[in-house]
C-alpha cells in the first residue's frame, strides 16, 4: 500500500479566470491556467508528455486539449468521475510517471460555467430510478441526504449554516474569493429555501474559473524553482451513480477512499494540518470531517460548531473559501489541489496556516457518488 508514497510531487499549479471570465471559452480558461503552471514549474508545453483532463462540457477532453496545446502525450487520462475526477488523475498521473511512462504529467481543467450558462445546470444522462420524480438535480439529491442527516443524528440548519460562515470567513482572507463579504449564521438561515432543508447560501457558487496541476517523479522534482509537494497517499471509491442507489445516505465512500490514502501515507487524520474538501452543499462538509474520521459519524454538527473548522478554529478547512465562497465553476476538485500546494509552499498570504506539512484533499463526484482523497506533504513531512 505504501510503494507510491513520496514517489512524485506537485511541482507547479496554476488558477485562470476565477470568477468570472466573459468572452472566454473554456478551453482558453484551461489553457491559460497551463500556462501559469508550467511558467510556475519552470517548464514549458514541449516538456509535458502526460495529460490528464476533465471537462463538462467536452466529450473527448484529453484529444481537445492536447490538439489546442499543441501536445503529443506518450500518457493520458480522462477519466471523468465529476468533481473527483482531479483527485483521481493525481493518483494516475503518479502510477504514470513511476512506471516511467511519462516524466511530466500535467492535468487540467477549465469551465466558462457562470459566463455561459449562469446557473447550476443538471446533468442530462437520465437517471430512470429518479427521473419520475422530476428531482432538481444536484440539489435535491443533497437536500436528501442532509434531511436523512438531521433525522438520523440531531444536525440542525444552524450546523449547516457554520459551515458556510466558516467558509465565507476563510474567503475573506483570500483576494481571489467570488465572495468575500462577511456572512452570518442568521443569514444562512434566512435565506431563501432551495430545496428544504438547504437555503441559497447552503449551496455552492457557480463561477467561471480553471486550473492546472503538474507533477513530476520526487528526483526530478527536486530541480524545479518552487518546493515540492509530495504526493503522500490516495484512493478513490465509489457506490452508486444515482441517490435512489446510496446504501446508505449519511455514509459515503469516502470511508473507503480516505483508508486507502491513509495507509498508503501512514498517516492518520490526527495528523493532518489542513483539511480541503468538497463543499459543493454545507451537509457535504460534515459527511466528509465524518468519513474521513475527523469525528465519529453524527458528531460532524458539534464538530463545526462554535468556529471550529473557521480561521483560528482547531482546524482549518477549506482555507480558500471553498465552493461555497471562493470558486466553483462546474468542478471543484482541482482548487482543492492547488489551495493545499499553495498552503503547504506557504504562498496563501493573510490565509496562510501556521507552518504546515500535511494537507488532505478529498474530492466529490456525482451526487455523492465518486470520492477520491489525496494527502500531500512537505519534504520535512516525507522524511518524518
Amino acid at each position: 500500500m505504501t510503494g507510491l508514497r513520496g514517489k512524485t510531487a506537485i511541482v507547479g499549479v496554476g488558477l485562470a479566470g476565477l470568477g468570472a471570465a466573459p468572452g472566454w471559452s473554456p478551453i482558453e480558461i484551461m489553457a491559460e491556467s497551463v500556462r501559469r503552471a508550467l511558467d510556475d514549474a519552470g517548464l514549458g508545453l514541449a516538456d509535458v508528455d502526460g495529460l490528464f483532463v476533465s471537462s463538462s462540457t467536452q466529450a473527448m477532453p484529453t484529444i481537445t486539449a492536447a490538439e489546442y496545446l499543441g501536445i503529443r502525450p506518450n500518457y493520458f487520462g480522462g477519466t471523468m468521475v465529476g468533481g473527483a475526477s482531479f483527485e483521481a488523475h493525481v493518483l494516475t498521473a503518479a502510477m504514470a510517471l513511476e512506471a516511467g511512462l511519462c516524466n511530466v504529467a500535467l492535468i487540467a481543467y477549465g469551465s466558462n460555467q457562470r459566463s455561459a450558462a449562469g446557473k447550476l445546470v443538471a446533468t442530462i444522462e437520465p437517471q430512470v430510478n429518479e427521473t419520475v420524480y422530476a428531482p432538481r438535480q444536484p440539489i435535491t439529491a443533497y437536500a436528501l441526504a442532509t434531511a436523512r442527516h438531521m433525522h438520523d443524528y440531531g444536525t440542525t440548519r444552524t450546523h449547516l449554516a457554520e459551515v458556510a460562515v466558516a467558509a465565507r470567513a476563510w474567503a475573506g482572507l483570500n483576494p481571489r474569493a467570488f465572495k468575500r463579504d462577511p456572512l452570518t449564521v442568521e443569514e444562512v438561515l434566512a435565506a431563501p429555501m432551495m430545496s428544504d432543508p438547504l437555503s441559497r447560501l447552503d449551496c455552492c457558487l457557480v463561477t467561471d474559473g480553471g486550473g492546472a496541476v503538474v507533477m513530476m517523479r520526487a528526483d526530478a522534482a527536486r530541480d524545479r524553482p518552487k518546493n515540492p509537494v509530495y504526493l503522500l497517499g490516495a484512493g478513490g471509491a465509489h457506490w452508486h451513480r444515482q441517490i435512489a442507489m446510496m446504501p446508505d445516505l449519511t455514509v459515503t465512500a469516502a470511508t473507503q477512499s480516505g483508508a486507502a490514502a491513509y495507509a498508503m501515507a501512514g498517516l492518520g487524520p490526527e495528523q493532518m494540518h489542513m483539511v480541503e474538501l468538497y463543499d459543493a452543499f454545507t451537509i457535504n462538509t460534515i459527511l466528509f470531517l465524518e468519513d474521513l474520521g475527523f469525528c465519529a459519524k453524527g458528531e460532524g454538527g458539534a464538530f463545526v460548531s462554535g468556529g471550529a473548522i473557521a480561521p483560528g478554529g482547531r482546524l482549518p478547512v477549506n482555507t480558500n473559501g471553498g465552493g461555497l465562497s471562493c470558486v466553483h465553476p462546474g468542478m471543484y476538485g482541482i482548487f482543492l489541489i492547488i489551495e493545499a500546494v499553495e498552503q503547504l509552499r506557504r504562498e496563501a498570504g493573510e490565509r496562510q496556516v501556521a507552518d504546515p506539512q500535511t494537507a488532505l484533499v478529498h474530492g466529490n463526484g456525482g451526487t455523492l457518488s465518486c470520492q477520491a482523497t489525496c494527502i500531500f506533504g512537505t519534504e520535512a513531512a516525507l522524511t518524518a
